[in-house]
């Protein structure tokens, strides 16, 4: 009888500690849907981010056997891009505009026509993964750019400065 009365009492403790936080406020909040991203649309300012950074940014590649300044590597899987909506920048630096049509952003790394299906985002706070298939520098800087699509006489591509990075043998 004695372990069956240890155990109520400390199960009444735990139910009293229980109603004491929920009396102060501190009761676990009820979760709610999380709101869809925003789409990206016309007459809107953003700024594109790398690897979740949109100043000083690096992009790892693998670049295996002798490496030149003109070697090129496959990006390490798991890094990423998106565009951040940003209604009240007012720097120029980095900073997009989709201007009067655009409905998307197409991601251009720097390194001229991009051979598949090019990275887009349709919508901000949406993280897309940088493909492994594509070139990159093994080393240097170069610009990763967010262009808005369909252009319009009044877009504005933005740029993330990147810092190229290998970590092949």
């Amino acid at each position: 009888m004695r372990g069956t009365h240890d155990r109520l009492r400390r199960y009444g403790s735990l139910s009293a500690i229980a109603l004491g936080i929920g009396a102060l406020g501190l009761a676990a909040a009820p979760l709610t849907a999380a709101a869809a991203p925003p789409p990206i649309g016309p007459n809107q300012v953003f700024q594109g981010q790398v690897n979740g950074v949109t100043d000083g940014a690096v992009i790892k590649v693998v670049c295996l056997g002798p490496v030149t300044s003109t070697s090129t590597g496959h990006p390490v899987s798991g890094q990423t891009v998106d565009a951040l909506y940003a209604p009240g920048s007012t720097s120029l630096d980095g900073i997009g505009y989709t201007g009067s049509a655009a409905d998307h952003l197409v991601v251009d790394f720097g390194g001229g026509p991009v051979i598949g299906t090019p990275v887009t985002l349709s919508a901000y706070d949406t993280k897309v993964e940088i493909p492994d298939w594509l070139n990159l520098p093994c080393s240097g800087t170069g610009k990763v750019n967010f262009v808005p699509a369909p252009t319009s006489s009044t877009a504005r591509t933005a740029t993330v400065v990147v810092t190229y990075e290998n970590i092949g043998v």
